[in-house]
């Protein structure tokens, strides 16, 4: 953690002409961005992986009817095919799996107050007025949701909900373009409907993360979560409504 640290610390030397006391902040936005684009061609790989998978769907909606009643067989054509494919079904998952570490590095830097059995100085450092070790908690207990601090979490929660009704309009698009197929003797898996109707509010949750997690793996969220906005935007074009 303290290589971590030393990181961090390199990058805010190197922006504090620019950013003076929130050098860390935007070391901390800077660092996000490099990770998001160092993770952006598994990123490009899982958009293929999707578009292959969805070219896959007429396929195996056969194996589901001639499967239906034997799991095994299913699971198994089902693996056969997407390796005949050379498709992975787990493709989509790996830029999510390789940011966790950059995230808990933060968290767990900014929740200690010693690194190396010496002081924490990160926590002396601030975005604004509010310190990078804070919590929404501590703001609202120095001024309250309006006061020097408190105004900084009200622009980064404004930020995360600017971007979660953009995701929440996307994904609604998205699904209406794309039904699920209902009846010629398909059954749906049971509760399948009340995911599909909760997945859009799924952004939203961003809000309580940075809520709750100190204001430097805030700003990670933040940066990251508006990164993937952007990125699946692009990757991602919102299907026409299939008639």
């Amino acid at each position: 953690m303290s290589v971590f640290a030393g990181l961090v610390e390199q990058l805010a030397d190197v922006l504090q002409p620019l950013f003076h006391a929130s050098a860390a902040a935007a070391a901390i936005v800077l660092f996000t961005a490099l990770v998001r684009l160092l993770v952006h061609p598994l990123s490009r790989a899982s958009a293929r992986g999707q578009r292959a998978r969805a070219r896959l769907q007429p396929q195996v909606a056969e194996l589901r009817k001639k499967h239906g009643k034997n799991p095994e067989k299913l699971q198994k054509a089902l693996l056969e095919l997407h390796a005949e494919e050379k498709v992975s079904p787990l493709s989509g998952c790996l830029p999510g799996l390789f940011q966790l570490p950059a995230f808990f590095l933060l968290y767990h830097l900014f929740s200690n107050t010693t690194i190396g059995g010496e002081g924490n100085e990160l926590l002396t450092h601030t975005l604004f007025t509010a310190p990078l070790g804070d919590r929404w908690a501590d703001a609202l207990g120095d001024g309250g949701p309006f006061g020097t601090q408190g105004l900084v979490y009200l622009g980064l929660f404004a930020i995360v909900a600017a971007v979660a009704t953009f995701n929440y309009r996307r994904t609604k698009r998205t699904m209406a373009a794309n039904p699920l197929p209902v009846g010629d003797g398909e059954q749906q898996v049971p509760g399948l409907g009340a995911i599909n109707r909760f997945m859009p509010l799924m952004s939203f949750f961003t809000l309580f993360t940075v809520a709750f997690v100190p204001l430097a793996a805030a700003l990670y969220v933040v940066t990251s979560t508006t990164w993937s906005a952007v990125e699946r935007a692009a990757l991602y074009p919102v299907p026409e409504r299939s008639s």
